[in-house]
């Protein structure tokens, strides 16, 4: 089949419609941003832990237990609801004392969308920070935090 505009030249037929990269979608569980979240918060100076101290508790007993739970430590107070496009964030941290913990939330607030945001391309709109304890330079930590390297 010829065009009329270009009788010399065959007709080609695109197949598929659009660029390759963007046929289909892309779904990303809460599981995911959670995780991404929650180490971006851990790299964070002055948050010393992430969650209250009884889900700390709890978690280090299930992390000992074979097949003990769903959650990692990683996401340990992080609580995401991702969209097709956008995800919100609630955070729980404990922060070091003597640091400013308007500071701290500022800076787990960026870090945690510009992680989000660059490893997603999911919108952040809103992360939510609730300080649970201060960590005195003299208290005994109930359960030793993992620290990701």
């Amino acid at each position: 089949m010829n065009d009329p505009a270009h009788p010399d030249e065959p007709s080609v037929t695109k197949r598929g419609g659009g660029a390759p990269a963007a046929r289909g979608r892309t779904t990303i569980a809460d599981g995911v941003v959670e995780k991404i979240a929650g180490l971006a918060a851990r790299d964070v100076p002055g948050v010393h832990a992430m969650g209250s101290g009884l889900s700390r508790t709890i978690g280090a007993v299930r992390d000992r237990v074979p097949g003990g739970g769903q959650r990692s430590g990683v996401t340990r107070g992080v609580k995401a609801e991702v969209g097709e496009v956008q995800t919100a964030l609630d955070l729980e941290i404990v922060v070091d004392y003597g640091v400013s913990i308007a500071d701290v939330a500022g800076d787990v607030r960026e870090n945690v969308v510009a992680a989000v945001e660059r490893m997603t391309g999911l919108e952040v709109v809103e992360v939510n920070i609730a300080v649970s304890d201060v960590k005195l330079p003299d208290e005994e930590d109930e359960v030793p935090e993992p620290r990701l390297q």
